[in-house]
Order: C-alpha cells, then structure tokens, then sequence
C-alpha cells in the first residue's frame, strides 16, 4: 500500500459492485476510507440486475479487510434527501471529505423515437440527475474541509460519440461531461477539480445480461457468451473484449489523487481504443 490517498475520505455512489466496488477497494488500498451509497435494489423501467444489501455487505467487508473505515447506506441516487442524510452521516462518522465519485448508473435499449417516456425519464433521473444529486449532497462538505478535492464522475464512452439503440443512455452520459465542465469551473477557485471517466464495454452486470448481449448481437435471436465477447471486440482497438472495474477504478484513483493536482476539466477515456477505431 503506497498511500496515495492516505487520510482521505471519498464518497461513492453505486459501490455495492461493479466499478463503484472496485473504486471503494482500490481507494482503500491507498490509505483512503469510504462512503458508499447504493440503491440495492432493481431499479424500473432498466435491463441492469438490481444490487442487493448482500452485496453493499461484500464491499464493506472488502473494505474493512484493507484495514480501513467503511460507512455503508442504502439510498437511491434519485432521493435527494436520502442522500443528504447518508453523505452527513457518514461524513460525521469519518469526519471529512475529499473525493466523490458519481459512479451509480444503470443501461437499457431501444431506438430514441421507441423509448417510452418512462424509460427515457428513468434513465436521466438515475444516470444524469442522480450524479448531480450526488454531487449536490457531497460537494459542501467538500467545500467545508478547506483543503480542496477531487470529483470523478463516470461517464462512458456513451459521452463522447453517439451509439445506435442507447439514445436515452447517451444523451445522460453527454450530459454528464456538460455537468463536469461546469463544475470544474465554479469549484475551481476551491481547489476543487472536476473530471470524467469514459469507460468502453467494461465486465459488471450492466454490460454482463441477456438484454444487452441482444443489443450489442441484434443479429442473433439467442447469442452466446461467445457470440457476444466476439460484438464486443469487434469495438475495441486493442484485443480486449471487455475492460476489467479495476481498469476504471485505477482511472479514477489517479485523478483522484495529487498525481492529478493540475488536471481538471478533463474527459478520460479507458476504452481500449474504441473512440479512436
């Protein structure tokens, strides 16, 4: 353990798996302890599985094993004041805070002009007003600290170029680098600094379910594993079917850390090439 994060606090939001886990566990490793956040539950009108309290517990556990402190909650990134009162407890439990990352999200298809209203809505009040709320209820502690931060929202590649069959998806996550670029403005005189991540097709069960084997194989009626790591590669430069959450995780630490002092108002993409292909 190097400590990069050594006496820091961050916030995470999605941390019972996925990318938000692998965030909690690689920040723990540098020295730095946690507030995570999550739903644990389905969430409607979405194809992503819903998380359970069973696995907010494995990233505690994961967590408490670094030798590092973990308060743990159960909200809805959608509930403003749940997360209000989730943020303030555990900042008064951990007694500050640094970094927050924006990492809850969650996927599902369907040409723009076919999306019913309530899947379009779904997906910006969780992908895109679900981060701003985040950020709304982390962001003054932050502040109060005196000491500056990092925030590290994640987008996806979905921020940066269109896609066929995720119009609602990729009008969030565009979204979201708008709301990054004015925050790094208005914080900057805080030494608060404000990036993006923008993973490609990353191994978690937002990637990893039947409904989205479908849309990245609308040439098969029943693709296999195979048959989907096969569509997967095929948009990625470097020969990689899918990223690791630890590749985004890693991301993330750096531009959370002092490595990243300067940098600020940056979109980071961890795509294997894909932006570029």
């Amino acid at each position: 353990m190097s400590g990069r994060l050594a006496g820091k606090v961050a916030l995470i939001s999605g941390g019972a798996r996925g990318i938000g886990r692998a965030q909690a566990v690689r920040f723990a490793e540098e020295g730095a302890d946690i507030i995570v956040v999550d739903i644990c539950e389905a969430v409607e009108h979405s194809t992503t599985p819903g998380s359970s309290s069973a696995d907010l517990a494995e990233t505690v556990s994961l967590v408490e094993g670094l030798g590092r402190k973990i308060a743990a909650f159960e909200a809805d990134v959608r509930d403003q004041k749940a997360l209000d009162a989730a943020v303030a407890e555990g900042v008064a439990a951990l007694g500050r805070l640094d970094i927050i990352c924006g990492t809850a999200g969650v996927s599902s298809a369907g040409k723009a002009l076919e999306l019913s209203a309530e899947r379009w809505q779904t997906m910006l009040d969780v992908n895109l007003t679900g981060v701003w709320r985040t950020c709304k209820a982390g962001i003054p502690h932050v502040i109060d600290g005196g000491a500056g931060g990092s925030i590290v929202l994640i987008s996806s590649i979905a921020g940066l170029r269109g896609l066929v069959s995720v119009g609602h998806y990729t009008a969030a996550k565009h979204g979201v680098v708008g709301l990054m670029r004015s925050l790094s403005q208005e914080l900057a005189p805080h030494s608060i600094r404000v990036n993006t991540v923008h993973p490609a097709n990353t191994r978690t069960t937002m990637l990893q379910n039947p409904g989205t084997m479908k849309t990245v194989r609308p040439d098969l009626a029943n693709p296999t594993q195979e048959d989907f790591e096969a569509g997967l590669q095929s948009m990625h430069m470097l020969p990689v079917a899918m990223l690791d959450p630890r590749d985004i995780a890693n991301a993330s630490l750096f531009l959370a850390s002092d490595e990243a002092r300067y940098i600020t108002g940056v979109t980071l993409p961890v795509d294997a090439g894909h932006c570029q292909k």
